[in-house]
């Protein structure tokens, strides 16, 4: 049976990485994005619009959590609430919506795979992207939470930690940000999106059948805990 992959954000970036890697896996997959790149244009934050695409694209048996924004790159004491609004609405909160969209029907058949895109900035915080971090490491806690409670379901939620990867989502961080998270990793360079989607293909495989609620660091060792 091909299984049926959604991924946001699938028009650039990890997202689209992980669609490429999914499709050659033999998933058939379908990319939910703002823009016109992806097979479905829809803003995950809207709940009404969401529920008129999951009732059209039918039932989906792997989610890839894949779209975010990066937010204010300022001291947090320059930040806005409604900055740190809008952050949390996308990267949190578009994130449970998908999964309450789509998990339930994944319960009912007895397998599924959640991957939710987290980062290391949500195990370490990032200085001056203090809105990002926070989000990424709610993001954590949710997919720790999630997989507990649907651990006996046959659906399991998992997430990864990306260090500073080469995507078009870090063109607006500025190049001090980037030139700092760099060097915090020992293997001296930034992660290629082609590798941060062959985790991903891995966790949405049979290959992974013990392993939920869990955060996957792939940081070129940057990671500590």
């Amino acid at each position: 049976m091909t299984h049926r992959a959604l991924v946001t954000g699938g028009a650039s970036g990890l997202g689209a990485a992980s669609a490429d890697r999914l499709r050659a896996a033999g998933l058939e997959v379908i990319t939910v994005d703002l823009g016109p790149a992806a097979d479905v244009t829809l803003d995950i934050t809207d709940e009404v619009a969401l529920a008129a695409a999951a009732a059209e694209i039918g039932p989906i048996d792997v989610l890839v959590n894949s779209a975010g924004i990066v937010g204010p790159n300022t001291p947090l004491l320059d930040t806005t609430p409604a900055e740190w609004r809008r952050v949390f609405e996308v990267n949190v909160l578009g994130t449970v919506a998908t999964m309450r969209t789509f998990i339930p029907g994944m319960v009912e058949r007895g397998w599924g795979r959640v991957v939710n895109i987290a980062s290391m900035a949500g195990k370490d915080g990032n200085p001056n992207l203090a809105a990002y971090s926070a989000s990424k490491a709610a993001v954590i806690g949710l997919t720790k939470s999630a997989g507990k409670e649907l651990a006996t379901t046959g659906v399991l939620v998992n997430a990864i930690a990306p260090a500073v990867i080469a995507t078009p989502f870090n063109d607006s961080t500025s190049q001090e940000v980037l030139d700092h998270i760099t060097s915090l990793i020992p293997m001296k360079r930034v992660g290629r999106a082609d590798e941060v989607a062959e985790l991903i293909a891995w966790l949405c495989s049979d290959a992974v059948s013990f392993s939920t609620g869990a955060v996957y660091d792939i940081s070129g060792g940057r990671a500590t805990y």
